[in-house]
C-alpha cells in the first residue's frame, strides 16, 4: 500500500477480512494466480482444495458457521465446476462470495479466441449463467468504481444471505484503488420504521397469541440466515410453548430446554394439527424439509415470520425485517396474558431405547442414532449427509451450543464432506478469535454413507493436510440405501464399488505416528459400538479419526423403511 491507495485485490481481500473471513478456499488457475499472490498479505489463510466444486461446498460450510465464506476460482472451467455448490448455497441461504479471475480486458474487448472459452469470442456467457444462482454480480473493469462495486455486492451477500460473484480481470489485480472505503464498515442497514404496517402486524399477531388455547413454535433454518436466533431463543423461553424444529432448523435451538421436542416428523403431525396457533420462525417449506409437505403446518393456524414480512393466514405485512419484528413482539407481549399449553409430549431425552445385546449387529432400528447422543458435547459441529445419516440425525439429542447440518433442499450428495472441511475451519478461526463459546478446542463430526463418500472423498486429504479435528463416521451399507428405499431396491444402479474405506487416510497422506496420527475403527456389533465410542483416542484425539460402521443395505430410519415397505407391496401387485 502506498499513501491512500492499494492494489484492487488487496482491497477486496481486506474487505473479506473485515467481514470475518479468515480462511479462503479455492483452486489455482492461470487467470487467478496473480489474485492469489495477495491472499497472505491480506491476512487470509489459503486453503487449497482438490477441485472447485469441493471449494464451493467448503465455503458454504464455512459461511453457515462464520456468517460469510469465500472461494476463488479461475473463469470458465473453474467457476462452472463450482456452480453446483453456488446454486446449493443460493437455495439454502448460505452467504458465499465467489471470486473469479478472468482474462485481461484487452482479450475480452477484442474477443480473442483463447482457452477456457467456447472459442467464439463471447465472454459474457459465464456472467449470464451465474446470474441465476447469485443474488448480485459485478464484472470489474474500471478502477475508479471498483471499490464501490465490491462494497455493493458484498452488502447484498449479507443482506440476502445468498451467494454473490465478483470477477477481476488479470490485468486489474494490481491496479491501485483508493483505500478510503476501508475506513467504513459494510453493515446491513438498520430497519426503517413503518409505523402503520408495524402496528397492524403487531396487533394482529398479539391478538392471535392471546386468543390461542393450544399454541406452539416451529423453528426453521432461515432463522440462522437472518440472525434471529437470540430473539427466537428468548421467545421460546418466555412463552414456554412446545417447540419443534424442522430438519433445516435442527441444532439452532437448545434441545435441552424442557419445552423443545426435536424435529417435527410425521410422528408428531397429529399433535401439531391439533394446535390452533403455530408460530413459524424462518420457514423454508420445501418438500424435503417437510416430508413431502406432510408436516407443513396448516395455513389457517400459522403465523410465518419471513425475512422481511409477517404472514398471518392470507394477510402479508411487508417491509418488516424479521429480527426487528421479533424484538418488537417480545417487547409488546404482556406475559400475564400469554396462554400456556397443556399436553402429553415426551421430551426426546426421556424416550426409551430398544433392548439390544452386545453380540447383536448394529442397526438403525436398534436405536443407533439415539445412542450416539451422549457422544456429543457443547461446541461440536455435526453433519449428516444426504441419505440415511440425514434422516438418522433427527434422532440426535444435542447438547447446548452444538450446530448440526443435514439435508435440506438442494441435496447434492457428497456436499457434507467438503462442508465439514469448511465448517471445521470456521470453528478454528472462531477459536483463534476467542469467539467460540469460551472453548479452546472443538470437534467437527461427519456422518456420511459409502455412496456419498465416493463423490468427494479426495477432500479428506485437505482435512488431513490442514490438521483439523474431524471425526468421520462412514456408514457402509453397501450402496445407495436411501435410493433403494425409494426405488429399485435390487437394481444395480444403486450399487457402488466396494472400497476399503479405512485405507483412505493412508492413501491421502495421514500421519501414522505423532500428535496428529490418524486412527481408524470398525463397528459391527453393539459391543464394538460401546468400545469404540468410549475410546479416548476417538473422544479426545487430534486430527482425523475415522470409524466405519457396517449396516445392512436395507436398514434405514423409520420414514425410509416405510417407503421400502410400500415398494415391496407395489411389487407384489405388479
Amino acid at each position: 500500500m502506498e499513501g491512500n491507495t492499494l492494489p484492487l485485490a488487496q482491497y477486496l481481500f481486506t474487505r473479506l477480512r473485515q467481514l470475518g473471513v479468515d480462511s479462503l478456499f479455492g483452486v489455482p488457475g492461470d487467470y487467478n494466480l496473480t489474485l492469489l499472490d495477495h491472499v497472505v498479505p491480506s491476512g487470509l489463510k489459503w486453503v487449497g482444495n482438490c477441485n472447485e466444486l469441493n471449494a464451493g461446498y467448503a465455503a458454504d460450510g464455512y459461511s453457515r458457521i462464520k456468517g460469510i465464506g469465500a472461494l476463488v476460482t479461475t473463469f470458465g472451467v473453474g467457476e462452472l465446476s463450482a456452480v453446483n455448490a453456488i446454486a446449493g448455497a443460493y437455495a439454502e441461504r448460505a452467504p458465499v462470495v465467489h471470486i473469479v479471475g478472468t482474462p485481461m480486458r484487452a482479450s475480452q474487448e477484442t474477443r480473442s479466441l483463447i482457452h477456457h472459452t467456447f472459442n467464439d469470442g463471447e465472454y459474457q456467457r459465464f456472467d449470464r449463467m451465474q446470474e441465476h444462482v447469485t443474488v448480485a454480480q459485478v464484472a470489474l473493469s474500471d478502477h475508479r468504481t471498483a471499490p464501490a462495486e465490491i462494497d455493493r455486492v458484498l452488502l447484498q451477500c449479507l443482506l440476502h444471505s445468498r451467494p454473490v460473484r465478483i470477477t477481476i480481470p488479470v490485468d486489474m489485480v494490481s491496479v491501485c484503488v483508493p483505500s478510503v472505503g476501508l475506513t467504513s464498515k459494510i453493515e446491513i442497514p438498520p430497519p426503517v420504521r413503518q409505523p402503520l404496517v408495524e402496528e397492524a402486524a403487531l396487533t394482529c399477531v398479539v391478538n392471535r397469541i392471546y386468543g390461542a388455547k393450544k399454541p406452539m413454535i416451529l423453528v426453521d433454518g432461515e432463522s440462522r440466515a437472518f440472525g434471529t436466533l437470540a430473539q427466537v431463543d428468548q421467545f421460546i423461553k418466555t412463552t414456554g410453548w412446545p417447540t419443534f424444529t424442522t430438519g433445516f432448523g435442527k441444532g439452532l435451538v437448545d434441545e435441552t430446554l424442557p419445552n423443545v421436542y426435536g424435529v417435527y416428523t410425521p410422528a408428531s403431525k397429529e399433535f401439531v394439527d391439533s394446535c390452533d396457533l403455530v408460530l413459524s420462525f424462518g420457514p423454508h417449506f420445501s418438500n424435503t424439509n417437510t416430508y413431502i409437505f406432510l408436516v407443513r403446518p396448516n395455513d389457517e393456524s400459522s403465523i410465518l415470520l419471513n425475512p422481511t414480512s409477517v404472514q398471518v393466514n392470507k394477510d402479508i405485512f411487508r417491509d418488516l425485517p424479521v429480527k426487528y419484528f421479533i424484538h418488537q413482539l417480545i417487547q409488546r407481549l404482556d406475559r400475564s396474558k400469554i396462554p400456556s399449553h397443556q399436553h402429553d409430549l415426551v421430551h426426546p431425552s426421556a424416550k426409551s431405547l430398544p433392548a439390544v445385546t452386545p453380540t447383536d449387529l448394529v442397526t438403525q432400528t436398534g436405536g443407533f442414532w439415539r445412542r450416539l447422543s451422549p457422544f456429543f458435547r457443547p461446541g461440536d459441529i455435526v453433519l449428516g449427509e444426504t441419505g440415511t445419516p440425514g434422516y438418522g440425525a433427527n434422532d440426535f439429542v444435542l447438547p447446548p451450543r452444538t450446530r448440526l447440518f443435514k439435508p435440506v433442499t438442494w441435496l447434492s450428495i457428497g456436499y457434507m464432506l467438503p462442508a465439514t472441511l469448511g465448517a471445521s475451519h470456521a470453528q478454528w478461526d472462531l477459536i483463534a478469535r476467542c469467539e467460540y463459546h469460551d472453548l479452546l478446542a472443538a470437534r467437527t463430526i461427519l456422518f456420511i454413507g459409502d455412496g456419498s463418500f465416493q463423490m468427494t472423498a479426495q477432500e479428506l486429504s485437505t482435512i488431513i493436510h490442514q490438521k483439523l479435528n474431524v471425526i468421520v463416521f462412514l456408514i457402509n451399507n453397501d450402496g445407495y440405501t436411501i435410493e433403494r428405499c425409494i426405488h429399485g431396491r435390487n437394481q444395480a444402479y444403486n450399487d457402488v464399488a466396494r472400497w476399503r474405506y479405512l485405507k483412505a487416510p493412508e492413501l491421502f497422506g495421514a500421519d501414522t505416528e505423532g500428535e496428529y496420527a490418524t486412527r481408524t475403527w470398525e463397528i459391527r456389533t453393539w459391543a464394538d459400538f460401546d468400545r469404540v465410542l468410549s475410546d479416548e483416542h476417538l473422544v479426545n484425539g487430534k486430527g482425523l479419526r475415522m470409524v466405519e460402521v457396517f449396516m445392512d443395505r436395507f436398514d434405514a430410519p423409520d420414514v425410509l423403511m416405510k417407503l421400502l415397505e410400500q415398494q415391496v407391496e407395489r411389487e407384489k401387485t405388479q
